[in-house]
């Protein structure tokens, strides 16, 4: 709906905002939010990218110094013999490693205990949604959905589950006999990344590595790190969520586009007429001028070997 203001021979339409065009409008400020905090997203995932390489080596070695592979070759060969009477192999993502330590009781006394940590190289829904989330985004699905109702679990609705249900469905974690099995998911690619034959049942905790305290620690790390890509998912959605709970409020009061206009403008979001031209949405998505002009920086971007040598710099810190 347009409003005519006619001054002397000139006529200046206005665009009157409907529920449709504040969203195209709350998008773009949503982007530009997103655009601020999204790099500490993007450093986790490639720290923890990082770090799970090195983690791979070395469980392989944890795992091969307690069960040597002339072992389970050997298992392997009892087991074609004499079938499940041979033993047990199982090929396995999933480990637990520990050391002994001694605590102290409230009595004060010293008693024997372990200190652990669960090192798992398959993928966890929380980690799946934080690690994907431009993937799902991208399939104009909702990856925030779980951090919306701040584990309020009250305030879940039918838009709730049908938003878990299609990202569980993207991911992989939902899957049914109609499904298209060329797809490779995120969930199958990552159960397939890493797995190594253990002697033993399909009962991760039952097969338990004794580590020294060097090893323990840099597992702890790596599994912070994976802990961190799902906390910056979370500290992401709360600061783009807090303003823009401030945002949808504002727009709701405004009744034309250029009260959005001047809001743009002072903030800094890039907004124009030409935006909320569904046919045109999707090229100036891409093509506004901060997309673009972001895909026409020179970035400076770290070299691999550069990425390794912060790494191995946190993982030293951790050791030491």
């Amino acid at each position: 709906m347009l409003n005519k203001i006619e001054r002397g021979n000139m006529t200046t339409k206005k665009i009157t905002l409907n529920s449709d065009k504040r969203k195209v409008i709350a998008d773009q400020f949503q982007s530009f939010y997103e655009d601020k905090v999204k790099d500490k997203l993007i450093q986790a995932k490639e720290q923890y990218d990082l770090i799970r390489e090195k983690a791979k080596e070395k469980i392989n070695q944890v795992v091969r110094y307690h069960q040597p592979q002339e072992d389970v070759d050997t298992i392997r060969s009892m087991i074609k013999k004499y079938d499940r009477a041979g033993g047990e192999l199982y090929e396995d993502n999933c480990f637990y490693v520990q050391r002994p330590i001694t605590k102290v009781d409230d009595e004060g006394k010293e008693y024997d205990a372990t200190d652990e940590i669960h090192v798992r190289f398959d993928m966890g829904r929380k980690f799946a949604r934080a690690y994907y989330r431009d993937e799902i985004k991208a399939k104009g699905l909702n990856p925030d959905f779980n951090l919306s109702i701040n584990d309020d679990y009250s305030k879940r609705n039918p838009k709730y589950y049908n938003d878990e249900s299609a990202c569980n469905k993207f991911l992989g974690f939902q899957t049914s006999s109609n499904d298209d099995k060329s797809i490779t998911t995120p969930r199958s690619k990552w159960e397939n990344d890493f797995k190594l034959w253990t002697i033993g049942s399909s009962y991760c905790h039952s097969r338990n590595y004794k580590v020294d305290e060097s090893t323990l620690n840099f597992f702890k790390m790596y599994v912070a790190s994976a802990d961190n890509v799902i906390k910056e998912h979370q500290q992401m959605y709360s600061y783009v969520e807090d303003k823009m709970q401030k945002v949808r409020l504002g727009l709701k009061s405004y009744r034309t586009f250029d009260q959005a206009k001047a809001l743009a403008d002072k903030v800094g979001v890039v907004l124009n007429e030409t935006m909320l031209n569904e046919s045109s949405s999707l090229a100036l998505s891409i093509y506004s001028p901060d997309n673009l002009a972001s895909l026409l920086e020179d970035k400076e971007v770290m070299t691999r070997d550069q990425k390794i040598a912060i790494a191995r710099q946190q993982m030293q810190q951790s050791v030491n």
